[in-house]
Order: C-alpha cells, then sequence, then structure tokens
C-alpha cells in the first residue's frame, strides 16, 4: 500500500523569513551506492507461463503432459504420475499409477498460488489427468511408453498418407523410434524422429481384468471426464478436478 506524502511546517519569528534549508547528503547503507535512483534499479525478472507452471508441477513430484491456454482466460494443465513412485500422505501412501482427485487438487491449489505471486493473470485453471489416449510430446515420453500401442500423425505424408497407428519402438539412434504395424500379413516397420510428428498419442484400450492387464497399453486414466461404466469398482476414474481464480 503507498503513502501520502508527509509534511511538517512551522512559522518564523514575525518579519523574519526562515532560511531555506539544505537537504542532508543521503548516507549509503552497507552494501549499496549513495545517491542510487530508485527508478534505475531492475526489478528481479519474473518466470514466464512455462517455468511457473513446470517448476511448480515438478517440484511436486508429477510429470507436467501438457500445458494449454484456451479461450476466455483458461488455463488447462495436464499431468501425470511417474511410474514406481509412492504418492499419497503420510502413513497412507498411494502406489497406485493412475492420477486422483486429491492429486489435481494439490497441484491446483500450489498452482494458484505460484500464478498469483508471479503476476500470471488467468480466468479459470483446469488441473486434470492425461486420459486413456495420453499424448506423447518429449523423448521421455516416447521412452516410457516404448512397447504400447500408438496413433501417430506426422507432419508430411508418407506413401499418400500422415496418420499411423502401431507399436512403439526405441530407433538405433539417440531421438529415433519406430513403429512396427501389419500390412496384410506382413509385419512392417516405420522409422521416424520428432521432428516429423506433429501429434501421437497412445491407443485407447478398455480392460475389465483390472490395472495390471490394462496398464501395459493404456497408460493413466482420464480424469476429465466420467469413465466409471468402462473401469472396475476401486479403481473407478476420479471426476474432474476444476478451480476457478477468484
Amino acid at each position: 500500500m503507498g503513502h501520502g506524502n508527509t509534511r511538517s511546517g512551522g512559522t518564523s519569528g514575525a518579519g523574519r523569513r526562515a532560511a531555506p534549508s539544505r537537504p542532508a547528503k543521503p548516507r549509503a547503507l552497507p552494501g549499496f551506492a549513495a545517491g542510487v535512483d530508485d527508478a534505475a534499479v531492475e526489478a528481479p525478472a519474473r518466470v514466464g507461463w512455462q517455468q511457473a507452471i513446470s517448476g511448480t508441477v515438478q517440484g511436486l513430484g508429477y510429470d507436467l503432459v501438457d500445458v494449454e491456454r484456451a479461450g476466455r482466460g483458461l488455463l488447462r494443465v495436464t499431468i501425470d504420475r511417474f511410474p514406481g513412485r509412492v504418492y499419497g500422505t503420510p502413513g497412507a501412501p498411494d502406489s497406485g499409477e493412475f492420477i486422483t482427485v486429491e492429486d489435481c487438487e494439490a497441484v491446483t491449489r500450489q498452482l494458484q498460488y505460484v500464478l498469483e505471486v508471479e503476476g500470471l493473470d488467468y480466468a479459470r485453471l483446469e488441473v486434470s489427468s492425461p486420459g486413456l489416449d495420453r499424448p506423447l510430446r518429449h523423448d521421455a515420453d516416447y521412452r516410457r511408453f516404448a512397447g504400447q500401442a500408438v496413433k501417430v500423425m506426422l507432419r508430411e505424408p508418407f506413401e499418400g498418407r500422415k496418420h499411423w497407428e502401431g507399436v512403439l519402438g526405441l530407433g538405433a539412434a539417440d531421438g529415433a523410434y519406430t513403429l512396427m504395424f501389419k500390412k496384410g500379413t506382413d509385419e512392417q516397420q516405420l522409422g521416424f524422429v520428432l521432428a516429423e510428428v506433429r501429434e501421437a498419442r497412445l491407443v485407447p484400450v478398455v480392460d475389465f481384468k483390472g490395472r495390471k492387464a490394462r496398464e501395459a497399453v493404456a497408460g493413466p486414466t482420464d480424469a476429465t471426464t466420467n469413465e466409471s461404466a468402462t473401469r472396475p469398482g476401486p479403481e473407478a476414474a476420479p471426476e474432474p478436478t476444476r478451480a476457478t481464480k477468484g
């Protein structure tokens, strides 16, 4: 809160004009030069959207899958759990692979605080899990889900088409990947690098036999839609988690 101007004044003796006071020479504080204009001192640079969100999500122990700034001020953040990591509150650990409502709420609260501190404005914040058709964005995603069925859309057509589906594999070189698919009775392989991919997603697979039978091909669940009809009772997907600023 800013302060108003503070003035102090007095009157001199009758018939006498008070001598103008001379401003005192400013004393330098330890570590600072005297007489430095405050306006010349640069304020600490604030971080950008991507850095603020990724640092917060990763700092809480989650994988940042995607960030989308949609219309009407909607900020949509998609998170995932890292495989093999134990989540949950102390004394009640949760070693499940799927994002829960509690996960989304924890990330939402921390993001609201960080975005306010950094002065990054938005109207609504939505944090959710990536869903059965989880997008693959980075090298780490492709390495993590190697051996699973994926759909790939190329930037440029190959053999007359952009859309391909098959089993994801690792290529011979770093950053190179393969897609194994069947053409008739023959098994063929498509090689590519990430720069050639416009979009890639896991192929959704619904299995009523439980998580272990499904996780090898399906990946995480979707907290943004109600999928309880396609999941076993004890492992039903949580309801959507959304938070609105203000």
